[in-house]
Order: structure tokens, then sequence, then C-alpha cells
């Protein structure tokens, strides 16, 4: 029995009436949420289960059938409900799913797919079986297959053991103080590897509770909208003590909180990662009183990597790594990690590194305390024609810390100065043009030369994971930018310039 099912048994022992998990109609003590997990796996196993994947909202049933999956030792495709109907078929073919179980009818008619008469324990969602199975090639100790967005439109598939995962769980409830008397709210997906963790495996493996509504009861509408009232909502009326945000969430709560909202009394620790953070949003969130912590992470290393902490808090480091890890700065400045690594990919079995060191492809370095800064993606980074390397991530940075810019990406490979796509945010009573100069000025006044923008494009609209220019984390797909305003930034090149 791994760590997390054995701390549940324990649970369900000492403290049975315990609330576990609660959706804020029904709720199971631990003594139930254990039952349920052993029923649930009992079904699993008895029905030849080899892969399950779990396509639903956020709930009740989607934890139980993930944590039966993990105790009954079945492989368990998490399915993003952002992703488009390609992307999902293309999961479950690439990790070889023999079964479906799903909340509502989207992939209902999938060919190659039959359906089951009964439900897995009573839960309502639908059970589909694959005919004939498929064979894929997957890692023998493949628990939990994370479809990670990429920066294409062809998710890739990052296979880890259950090991690796419950042990970043376990460093996540030291560093971030995890206790029995803690109510967790899941505000990312369940099919996110980081809420998956962080926000399930964590709380449970401390005997906290965990309120888990829907994502339309948070506010969530898809990957990239928010009605951030019922964010608030859900965050005092679930009296959370715990919550793990994206950047585009936290900014949101800044802003209203800068509004007058009132700031969610309980919260004791906010992680926030995902994505790059402006450093003053950060010391926004810090004068509202919001207990906001950056991490770091990547699905090759189950998820967090680096975070900062109550105890250990350093502003504009992602924190220190976490207990279980080791860490190290190759000589190009790329992050190499090695501990609760990935075996491999879905197709690519032998694609993990040999030695355990995963390359991270992110550009960084340790300070003197220990503390780990990032510095941009590799694969990201340009060089100017005046032979100046530019992070395009830090100049984002600087840009969308004002009001005025909701979005942007940076180029300048090859070039002379550096140019930006800029996604306008409507400001009352502002011309956006005049307030997206006047952000791009003041952004420059606190870049060296030659990272600042010298001319910009203003976006058609937002960056979205719907049209493809944002991955479901909140990332800029740079190639999917660039493929569709390169013309006009080539444009710029082409105008006289002072």
């Amino acid at each position: 029995m791994n760590a997390l099912c054995a701390a549940l048994r324990r649970h369900a022992r000492t403290t049975p009436e315990q609330i576990a998990v609660s959706d804020g109609r029904r709720s199971l003590s631990y003594a139930a949420l254990f039952d349920e997990v052993e029923k649930v796996a009992a079904q699993i196993g008895f029905l030849g289960i080899d892969t399950l994947a779990l396509y639903g909202d956020n709930g009740l049933a989607w934890i139980v059938a993930d944590l039966a999956a993990l105790a009954a030792g079945v492989r368990c495709v998490p399915l993003p409900r952002f992703f488009s109907d390609a992307q999902l078929r293309h999961a479950l073919d690439d990790s070889g799913a023999d079964a479906l179980l799903a909340d509502d009818d989207r992939l209902a008619a999938l060919p190659g797919w039959e359906r089951e008469p009964q439900a897995i324990c009573g839960c309502g969602w639908r059970l589909s079986r694959r005919q004939p199975p498929l064979s894929v090639g997957l890692p023998s100790a493949t628990q939990k297959i994370t479809y990670t967005s990429g920066t294409t439109g062809t998710p890739k598939g990052v296979c880890l053991d259950a090991a690796s995962q419950i042990a970043v769980a376990q460093s996540l409830a030291q560093a971030s103080g995890a206790r029995a008397d803690d109510r967790h709210l899941c505000v990312l997906p369940l099919s996110t590897l980081l809420e998956n963790i962080g926000g399930v495996y964590a709380p449970l493996l401390a005997g906290a509770t965990i309120c888990v509504p829907t994502q339309g009861e948070v506010g969530m509408d898809g990957a990239a909208r928010l009605d951030v009232q019922r964010l608030l909502g859900a965050l005092h009326g679930t009296r959370a003590t715990t919550t793990i945000l994206v950047p585009q969430l936290l900014l949101a709560l800044v802003t209203a909180g800068e509004m007058g909202a009132p700031r969610p009394a309980a919260l004791r620790f906010v992680a926030v990662g995902g994505a790059p953070i402006a450093g003053r949003l950060l010391e926004r969130a810090q004068r509202l009183g919001l207990p906001v912590h950056e991490g770091y992470g990547l699905s090759e290393s189950a998820s967090v990597v680096a975070l900062n902490t109550a105890e250990a808090h350093r502003s504009g480091s992602v924190g220190k790594p976490l207990p279980h890890l080791e860490l190290r700065v190759a000589d190009d400045g790329e992050l190499l990690v090695r501990g609760s690594g990935f075996l491999g990919y879905c197709g690519q079995p032998a694609s993990a590194p040999a030695d355990g060191w995963v390359a991270t492809g992110d550009l960084g370095h340790l300070d003197a305390d220990g503390f780990l800064h990032l510095d941009g993606r590799k694969k990201s980074l340009f060089i100017t024609a005046f032979g100046r390397n530019v992070a395009p991530e830090w100049v984002e940075r600087e840009l969308t810390q004002h009001a005025a810019i909701a979005a942007a990406a940076v180029f300048g490979e090859g070039r002379p100065w550096n140019v930006a796509v800029v996604v306008p945010r409507a400001l009352p009573g502002v011309d956006a043009q005049t307030a997206i100069t006047a952000a791009v000025a003041a952004a420059n006044r606190e870049l060296p030369d030659y990272a600042r923008i010298a001319r910009c494009v203003v976006a058609d609209e937002p960056f979205t994971p719907d049209n493809g220019l944002l991955t479901g984390n909140g990332r800029v797909r740079r190639e999917a930018v660039l493929a569709r305003y390169g013309e006009r930034l080539d444009h710029l090149y082409l105008e006289t310039t002072t």
C-alpha cells in the first residue's frame, strides 16, 4: 500500500468523522471516503481495467475515481475539459486508455468505444470501454499520464509513477505547513497536475478538508474566463485556508481587493504557479494582506520543484527546491532537476534521462541562500543583432505589470531592436493606445537598453487557449503568436524609427 492510501486508512481509523471532501452539497468523512475508494477500486479491478481516463468537472466523484485508480494500481489519465475534441481523442489513443469515465456525453460518440451498462459506484458518471483495446508502449511503472498543453496543439503525455506523485505531495504538505484543520479550496481543474497533487494529495496526507465545488461555482468558465465575484464568494463561503492559483487568477483577486472587495479572512497560504508572476503583482498582493507564495514546477518532475514558504520566502525568487529534490544549473544556465522524475513520454517509453537529471528547458540560478530565480525559457531566449541575449518572459513581466497591458509576447531574434504583440486591457475613461504607449515607456525605464521595446502591435483579441495563443496554464504560445502577427511585426522594422 502506498503512503497516500495508508494515510487515508489511518485517518479513517483515528478521525473517522473528520470531513475529508465536500462539494457544498454532499460531504464524505475520512471513513466514508476510504470506504468509497475501496469499493471503486474493487470495481475497477473486477472490470479488468488497465488504463482509466477521467473526464469530468471538479467534484467528489473525480477525487474518488482518481484515488481508486491509485489504490488499485491502475493507470489514470486525467483529461482537461478545456482540450479540443481532437486533443482529447489524441490523449485517449496516445495513452492506450481502455476505459473512460465521464460526467457528460461530450465523448459518447467516439468510434470504437462502447457504453457499459453499470455506473461506477453509483456516482452517475458513465463508463465506456474501448473495443478492441489498443496496445501502446508505456514504462512499466506508469500510474498517471498527465497531458501538457505544451507549445503546440498536440498534447504530450508525461508518464509518472505513484511514488513520485506522493513524494511531491509529502514535500508540499511539509512546505506549506498543511494541518488537519486546513480547508483547501480547489480552484484549478483537478485534471491539472498541480491541483491534483497539491490540492488533493497533500491535504489528504495531513488529514485536512478539501472543498471541491464545480468549476462554475468558483467562477471558472473554460480555461481563460473568470467571474471574480464567484471566486471571492467561494473563498469566503468555504472558509478556505489554502488554495492554488495561476497568475491571472491572482491578478483578478488583487484587482478586486484594490477596489474594496474584502479579503478572505481565513486564508493562510496561497500558492501561485503555472506561469511567471510579475514582481509588482506580488507586492500588490502583499499590501492587501494576501499570503501569496510563488512556486515553480513542471510535469516531468511530478509538478512542484520549488516553493516559497512562510518560513523561507524571498521576493523575486520561486523559493527553495523541495526537500526530496536535487537541483543544479548547467553550464548554459539551464536548470536540471533530479528526484520524482518522469518515466518517459507516451510513445517514447525510453525518453526519460538515464541518469535521472531532467532538463527543464528553463534558465535560472540559485542565489547564495539557495533560493531559485528564473531567467526565462531556454528555447524562447533570443539573441539580438547586437549579440545580446534576451529572455522574453522577463520583458513580458515588466510590460504586464502595468494595468493597460493584459498580456504580451516579445520578439527580437537577429533584430536591432525588440518588438511586442500586446493585448490591451480596457481602462475606464482612458484611450487604449495612449495607455499602452505610456505603459511601454514605463516598462522600458526599468529595462536595460538591449531589452527595451521599440514598437508594438496591438492584438486583435486576447490570448486564450481557445484561439491557440495561450496554454491552459497561462503560458504564451510564441510560435502561434508569431504565425498570426509575424507579418505585422516585420512591417514595423520597415518603418523609420528615431
